[in-house]
């Protein structure tokens, strides 16, 4: 056996049926000496797989002609138009990227099963002859495919990209398929042996296809119904599952223990003759001790489903379904492309907000409600319409005092507790409804930053199944594409109700208008398609916005044909080069433009930003400063300033800002600040310091959001007439007419920019000949007693200082 190799994995298909899998392939005349448990039992039926199932993932399989076969499945190319472009192998032989232009490498389309299959043969000795040899597919338009984040076979070249690889000793033969005389049970520990293996090797039987599958639609969590509650865990591989409940918070004033009930759906329920509204619970799970699972039995584990938790440890709190009545549901979200967003974090904006506020409160929800009601709050006097609040849900602070950007969550149905007043009592569900309502009554929706990719500490899920909530690798490591150090598995059916259901109750419990789906890459494709139709069906005007990148990979593109919004990073990069006096003409016509058809097939789903809460703040990035502290910013980094915020609000999509972004707002160039409270929190000293700069911005969204800006604000794409760009001389200095065929209207808008050191000149000849009357400069945005000089802006070219823009309106 040593010298084919020895185990490698092995997975359940159905309760009685699975896959072996080899380290290397197997020529011998009978199947390997495989059994399953120990001591070792024969399988009712052993045999070698048919190589061509091995492609499904892998990309290639070697028939038994020794003829190399690259099979791709149309059916994981989406929306991809393979049929009039085609789709090639790319690799060194083919010549990567040039392979579209050589008909050999072609792939030909065959019927399968059913199922429409791309096919590519060559001889397997004369294409692995020096080894092993990385590949890609890519189609005739220069759209490279992804392998799948399940293949077996990617390796990564020099600059991160992911490859296939033919590995010539794994070809298909190393694959078999296993019948048992009877259903396994999910709750003992399963694994696979060698019979003459002289070091026992021991490979756990993984739960994969039917398990990954497994639903159930009952309700989960804690209810009280009358007179009883009823308690509910999914938990499908659990071999016993313990209620915990007690009426006091600490556990030495008594704790009643019950043993739950398994229901063939894989949940386990107990009912229990008394209403225990108020009373405090956890559950304790035992279940398989190998690499798939993570049972201790001994761990009191806080419920998923708690709709509120003391702390980050637990316990969750029982309440009546009462306790959640009351949210302001009745707020009119503002249509997408009316958008002017402010990604805020709780507790910076209140903990040195101007208003009298304690200790306590500026930590919390309640002291930022009282701040948001005030008639001098910030955002008001900015005139944002959202707000993008960081995460809320129940993250893994240790104590109140300790700070968080909330990015680690350990329950997606509370508020987090570090942020109430009396979390024993619950009181973080009334306190988050109340600020939500807060926020309503300026006229600004509240978007939720949420974190669906990974979980905090304690991992309360992960301790209920590993294996069915979180992606593993084969020998079962958790995946870590998050950077976070586990990785949700949002395609199983009950991880992505989990979701589901989690929005759900922020929408109809708290009043929430939208959601941003941290690293949403990790969440995948059809799971966000399917997550927006369902929370759609509850609140038709829902603001969905995805971070569409993960460490493993960006899907913007992907999610251009959904109902979701992008955070545009693309945008971000751009625009700290170009206000540098760098980037190109076309990149700024891109963005201007609203990065059309790749990006975003209609203008609000591109999220333009220039910064957020991750890495140095706008101002650190493009100050002048060598130490990359803008803390004291020179005159050149202000005025770059208000070049970047006029482009952003002249740019199709929805423009957000970063809290203090308007008055320069510095973290003395520190990078990571996830933890740092004290350089996080907002200076508004700043805001009296710098405040032309904020009101600066505050006119700009004025004008964005009022009629005269309503050619920045587009419902859907515009023909190509609509933009007249223009140029200056050997310099990237643009101007650019909104509405320049009149296909909108009479009213026509002019913006210019010139981000460089020296004054600049920039043609019009091609521009509408109307009269211009100047709206603003680089400074200000003008009133009507000011002297804006002559309308006929256009006679002699459009004149700009050096860091200057102009704002026009005609008609």
């Amino acid at each position: 056996m040593s010298e084919q190799g020895t185990i490698f994995q092995a997975w359940l298909e159905t309760p009685d049926s699975g896959v072996i899998e080899l380290t290397r392939d197997w020529f011998g005349a009978a199947p390997p000496p495989l059994a399953l448990g120990r001591p070792p039992r024969d399988f009712k039926a052993l045999h070698a797989a048919p190589p061509i199932l091995f492609s499904a993932l892998s990309g290639y399989y070697v028939n038994n002609r020794n003829v190399l076969h690259f099979v791709l499945d149309t059916s994981q190319l989406g929306d991809i138009e393979w049929q009039r472009a085609g789709v090639y192998v790319a690799c060194e032989a083919s010549g990567w990227g040039e392979a579209r232009k050589r008909t050999k490498w072609r792939m030909r389309p065959v019927e399968i099963g059913g199922r429409t299959l791309l096919d590519l043969a060559r001889p397997m000795d004369g294409f692995c002859k020096h080894g092993r040899v990385p590949f890609k597919f890519l189609t005739g338009d220069g759209t490279w495919i992804e392998p799948h984040s399940d293949a077996p076979n990617v390796v990564r070249d020099p600059t991160g990209v992911r490859n296939f690889e033919v590995d010539p000793d794994r070809t298909g033969r190393h694959r078999f398929t296993f019948e048992t005389e009877a259903p396994l049970d999910l709750s003992e520990d399963l694994f696979i042996v060698l019979r003459d293996d002289p070091e026992g090797q021991l490979v756990p039987l993984r739960p994969d296809g039917f398990f990954l599958r497994m639903e159930s639609k009952a309700r989960l969590g804690a209810h009280v119904d009358g007179d009883e509650t009823q308690f509910r865990l999914f938990a499908p591989r659990a071999r016993r599952v313990w209620l915990q409940v007690r009426e006091h918070v600490e556990v030495a004033k008594g704790m009643n223990e019950y043993p739950m009930d398994r229901a063939e759906d894989g949940t386990w329920e107990l009912r229990l003759d008394a209403n225990l509204n108020g009373w405090f619970y956890s559950y304790r799970v035992a279940g398989p001790a190998n690499a798939f699972g993570e049972f201790e039995s001994m761990r009191m584990i806080a419920d998923p489903y708690a709709r509120a938790l003391v702390a980050r440890e637990g316990p969750g709190i029982i309440l009546e379904d009462a306790f959640f009545e009351g949210a302001d549901l009745t707020f009119p979200t503002p249509q997408w492309h009316d958008l002017v967003v402010c990604e805020v974090h709780l507790r910076d904006l209140v903990a040195r907000a101007p208003v009298k506020l304690s200790a306590k409160e500026r930590r919390g929800f309640r002291g930022l409600a009282a701040w948001v009601a005030s008639e001098s709050f910030y955002l008001r006097q900015l005139g944002v319409n959202a707000v993008e609040l960081q995460p809320v849900q129940q993250f893994d602070a240790k104590t109140p005092d300790e700070y968080h950007w909330g990015y680690m969550p350990v329950n997606w149905f509370s508020p987090d507790s570090t942020f109430a007043d009396a979390p024993a009592d619950a009181s973080q569900v009334g306190e988050l409804r109340e600020l939500v309502r807060a926020f309503h009554v300026q006229g600004i929706a509240v978007i939720l930053d949420v974190v669906y990719n990974h979980v905090g500490e304690p991992a309360h899920l992960l301790f209920v199944d590993k294996q069915y909530y979180f992606e593993t690798s084969p020998g079962g490591h958790l995946a870590n594409w998050s950077g976070c150090g586990n990785d949700l598995r949002a395609s199983s059916p009950m991880a992505k109700r989990m979701i589901i259901e989690s929005c759900t109750h922020m929408m109809t419990a708290y009043g929430i208008d939208g959601f941003r789906f941290d690293l949403a890459e990790l969440i995948g494709v059809e799971p966000l398609r399917e997550i927006e139709v369902a929370l759609k069906l509850v609140k038709p005007d829902l603001i969905l916005i995805a971070e569409p990148w993960s460490f493993r990979g960006h899907i913007a593109g992907a999610l251009a044909t959904t109902g979701w919004s992008s955070w545009n990073d693309g945008y971000r990069e751009f625009m700290r080069e170009f206000i540098r006096g760098h980037g190109s003409r076309a990149g700024l016509e891109y963005f201007m433009k609203g990065s059309p058809w790749y990006f975003a097939h209609w203008p609000a789903q591109t999220v333009n930003y220039t910064e957020s809460h991750d890495d140095r703040t706008w101002i650190d990035v493009i100050t002048e400063n060598g130490d990359s502290n803008g803390d004291h910013p020179t005159h050149n980094d202000r005025l770059r300033t208000h070049l970047m915020c006029a482009i952003l609000m002249t740019s199709i999509g929805i423009p957000m800002l970063a809290a203090g972004q308007d008055f320069l707002r510095s973290k003395k160039g520190v990078t990571n600040t996830y933890q740092r409270g004290d350089l996080n929190a907002l200076d508004y000293g700043r805001l009296a310091r710098f405040e032309p700069t904020h009101r600066y911005f505050a006119d700009w969204i004025r004008f964005r959001l009022s009629d005269r800006g309503r050619l920045f604000r587009l419902y859907s794409r515009p023909g190509e007439g609509f933009f007249a760009f223009a140029f200056a001389k050997d310099r990237t200095a643009t101007a650019v007419v909104f509405n320049a065929d009149g296909s909108h209207g009479p009213q026509r808008l002019l913006f210019a920019v010139n981000p460089h050191l020296e004054d600049v000149v920039i043609p019009g000849d091609d521009f509408p000949v109307v009269i211009w009357k100047q709206v603003a400069d680089a400074e200000r945005f003008f009133g009507p007693e000011d002297d804006a000089g002559e309308p006929g802006v256009l006679n002699n070219g459009i004149h700009l200082p050096a860091l200057g823009c102009g704002l026009w309106i005609s008609g």
